[in-house]
């Protein structure tokens, strides 16, 4: 497959480029979520599993070459585009804070992330934690 791109770093940027689409496309139709709450924790899930798997390859990207601000932005933005709406439905229907942005959680998954990626299962213990964020760590009585 490699020999249809003029090098490693082509390769990496469309199968990087193809996962942003396919996480974009979790996204679901606001007009489509039954339950905007567990419609976003979906994607928020695939977000965070995502993050801890491809970790090596975004590592990859830089090392191949300077680091392209552009083409980190630009999958930033399709990611927003595609979960902005669901957020914003998310918050009218009062089940996430109105302040929260879509940079937020990616922030977060980003810090989740990083912050698991020695663990034996970084997907696993990364999914965890964003279900103990999403809880919240106090006592509810």
């Amino acid at each position: 497959m490699r020999r249809h791109f003029p090098g490693r770093r082509a390769l990496l940027e469309a199968v990087f480029s193809h996962r942003i689409d396919a996480l974009g496309a979790r996204a679901v139709d606001p007009a489509d979520a039954d339950d905007p709450r567990a419609a976003l924790l979906d994607w928020l899930s695939a977000l965070t599993t995502y993050a801890t798997t491809a970790r090596g390859m975004a590592d990859a990207l830089v090392q191949d070459a300077t680091d392209d601000a552009d083409h980190v932005n630009a999958c930033a933005v399709r990611l927003g585009g595609a979960v902005d709406p669901l957020l914003h439905l998310a918050a009218r229907a009062g089940a996430v804070a109105p302040e929260v942005t879509t940079a937020d959680l990616v922030s977060l998954v980003t810090g989740l992330a990083l912050a698991t990626e020695h663990h034996p299962d970084p997907a696993a213990e990364a999914n965890r934690l964003l279900a103990l964020t999403v809880r919240g760590i106090s006592s509810q009585g």
